[in-house]
């Protein structure tokens, strides 16, 4: 392990710098910048900003690729960025800074072997929906095996993820009394939501598991009124289990009465295999860490799912952080298992 090339609170300090770039989605430029400067301060072979806006760096020049593939854009928001002991608090710590920076660390750390060559990318609009980043990277590479950068703790390795679609429903039309028969714009939306929510018990009756389920949530309503013209609209979003297709989904659900629908966001689920030569060497290096592996199939969706039908190669997700504080006012790390998770890839990289 080439450990003198990179010292912990060298790793850390690249975190803290990274968390502290505000870099929502399709506002990735800063943030991208400062990580290519970093890397080529680091000594990476190439560092650049490609075509869509991802910050990638590259090690060795093997004919093997191994993809790092993480997202430098966050959720909305910025809350403050403190540390509290040795916890980091910001947006992105965890979703996906946190992952992204160990990927960074781990692969100026590594003793590659001869025939590799590590892709780092920053992958930009991962939290859009768009993927635009993984969509560019798709026609630029064509990994041996991919990492991709989502938090699952220093000890586990997240394996699938399920599909989405989301639904953009739209009624526009005259008003009536209030006392009258005719639903108001409002009353429209909620029925239309309720078909989609007494389809989705009927589909999960019998289904004791979160990743087989069939789920959908509001994610947005508006009603307004203009004059006399009422205008009611709603995205609904849909998580999709395995042998559900996106395109399945809106023949259930037609617009009626004047109202249109448009679909957007579709992908389908996706797992990796969990006896794949890439899931070994994880297991394998988290035991050496001293923990105990666990695999994990997630509710959310990820750039696995853009990838991984295409690529076509050994594939699974893995970083440091608590996924359930993704998103959250609370988000935070702790810069000690960022260093497990570090010290886990730097094991995968050198016996790849």
């Amino acid at each position: 392990m080439n450990a003198a090339a990179l010292p912990h609170h060298s790793a850390e300090r690249l975190l803290r710098d990274l968390v502290a770039i505000p870099s929502p989605s399709r506002q990735e430029a800063a943030a991208s910048a400062f990580l290519v400067n970093w890397m080529r301060e680091q000594a990476f072979d190439q560092a650049f900003v490609d075509a869509a806006g991802n910050a990638v760096g590259i090690i060795g020049s093997g004919r093997r690729q191994i993809m790092l593939l993480g997202h430098i854009d966050t959720f909305p928001g910025f809350p403050p960025v403190r540390t509290d002991g040795r916890l980091l608090y910001g947006r992105g710590a965890v979703d996906a800074k946190g992952p992204l920076c160990a990927f960074a660390a781990a692969a100026r750390r590594a003793e590659l072997p001869a025939d590799i060559s590590v892709i780092v990318l920053g992958a930009v609009e991962e939290e859009a929906a768009t993927s635009r980043g993984a969509r560019h990277a798709l026609s630029q590479y064509q990994p041996e095996l991919c990492v991709i950068g989502e938090p699952s703790r220093w000890d586990r390795i997240t394996l699938g993820y399920k599909g989405r679609l989301l639904l953009d429903w739209r009624w526009q039309g005259g008003l009536t009394h209030s006392a009258g028969a005719e639903p108001s714009p409002a009353e429209r939306a909620v029925a239309y939501w309720q078909r989609i929510d007494a389809h989705c018990a009927a589909y999960n009756r019998d289904i004791n598991s979160l990743y087989g389920r069939l789920d959908a949530s509001i994610r947005d309503i508006n009603t307004r009124q203009d004059g006399v013209n009422g205008l009611a609209e709603m995205t609904i979003g849909f998580r999709l289990p395995p042998g559900i297709e996106p395109a399945a989904i809106a023949p259930h659900f037609p617009a009626e009465n004047g109202a249109t629908l448009e679909t957007r966001g579709a992908e389908a689920a996706f797992s990796g295999d969990k006896n794949s030569a890439l899931a070994r060497l994880f297991r394998r290096a988290i035991r050496a860490s001293g923990g105990r592996p666990r695999l994990l199939y997630k509710t959310g969706t990820s750039d696995m799912n853009v990838v991984g039908p295409r690529w076509n190669c050994p594939i699974l997700a893995y970083g440091p952080g608590d996924s359930a504080l993704d998103h959250t006012p609370q988000e935070h790390i702790d810069l000690d298992e960022y260093r497990k998770a570090i010290e886990v890839l730097t094991s995968v990289l050198e016996s790849a």
